[in-house]
């Protein structure tokens, strides 16, 4: 196969830890061939077909000089096998717009992972409110006096905005309500803006885990991200320890009732976030862990992924 990676610059790939990076490699060695672009990149004019200038990469294997440019050709998204679509949040405009061009490009015959319109369909936070059976008590305003009024009833409470990631935003109000005007001010920006208010579950101290789903089907294996100090995040990007451990019966149970409900729409990878036994978010743009838990298991997640992708490119 020619598989395409619209992606982030690859210059700023950590490959010692890169989602992206684990694809592209068990790709090559596998035999297809693997190009890149960035969504800046992607380009359409009536008359024509979508199309991106790409780089062409031969991976070598070295930590440092980890590619080689082989050719940088500009190509009609529809010729390659796969695309797959793999920019990092936020979900900005410009995401949203990439979206419509790689929607496009399927009416054009390219088969794009995971489908644009699925990406659209399912914000990461919000997506959960299909799903409410698997989720603690949650609430979505922009009401300050809704969000007291949850506050009064759980006592102690996070509050997140709908668009971050990493943890980025993310607050802690225990039950003496400490700050809680403040941080509504914050995130909800005089009634502007939404956020999201859920109770504080104290199973985080286990681990935010991510629960992996490829294909319809969970990988047995998750990464439980542990919150160290003093901090309630568990993210890694905010310094959480990430520990692989063998899926429990209930992250099994929400997976497995999940993951083909959301493959049938087009979503080949998903990353679900469970605390507990409680879904908080549902991670569809560029889900990552695969390598943490490759190192850690000695499951090579990347090569259920391109299972997954050579079936779903056959079919």
């Amino acid at each position: 196969m020619n598989i395409l990676f619209v992606a982030d610059p690859l210059e700023s790939f950590k490959i010692y830890k890169d989602t992206t990076f684990a694809m592209m490699r068990e790709a090559q060695r596998r035999g297809h061939t693997v190009a890149a672009c960035e969504p800046a990149h992607i380009v359409w004019a009536r008359g024509g077909k979508v199309q991106a200038t790409v780089r062409s990469l031969r991976l070598t294997g070295e930590a440092d000089a980890w590619f080689d440019v082989v050719d940088t050709p500009t190509l009609e998204l529809h010729t390659f096998d796969a695309v797959i679509m793999r920019k990092d949040p936020p979900f900005d405009s410009e995401f949203f717009y990439a979206t419509h061009l790689l929607e496009q490009a399927e009416r054009e015959g390219a088969k794009v992972f995971n489908k644009p319109r699925a990406l659209r369909d399912h914000p990461e936070k919000l997506a959960i409110m299909e799903f409410p059976q698997f989720i603690g008590p949650t609430l979505v305003t922009r009401d300050p006096q809704a969000v007291r009024a949850f506050h009064a009833e759980h006592r102690d409470i996070i509050l997140k905005p709908l668009d971050g990631m990493g943890g980025t935003g993310i607050f802690r109000v225990k039950d003496d309500g400490l700050n809680l005007g403040a941080i509504i001010e914050t995130l909800n920006q005089d009634g502007t803006q939404t956020l999201m208010v859920q109770k504080f579950l104290p199973a985080i101290s286990e681990g935010d885990k991510r629960v992996l789903v490829i294909g319809g089907k969970p990988v047995p294996y998750c990464l439980a991200r542990i919150p160290q100090g003093g901090e309630v995040r568990g993210n890694l990007a905010a310094g959480g320890k990430g520990v692989a451990q063998a899926i429990t019966a209930a992250d099994r149970a929400i997976a497995e009732a999940l993951g083909p409900i959301l493959a049938a729409r087009g979503l080949l990878l998903v990353g679900l976030d469970v605390i507990g036994t409680h879904l908080t978010e549902i991670n569809v743009t560029s889900p990552t862990c695969f390598q943490e838990i490759t190192d850690q298991t000695g499951f090579d997640v990347a090569a259920m992924f391109l299972d997954a992708l050579e079936a779903a490119t056959a079919a």
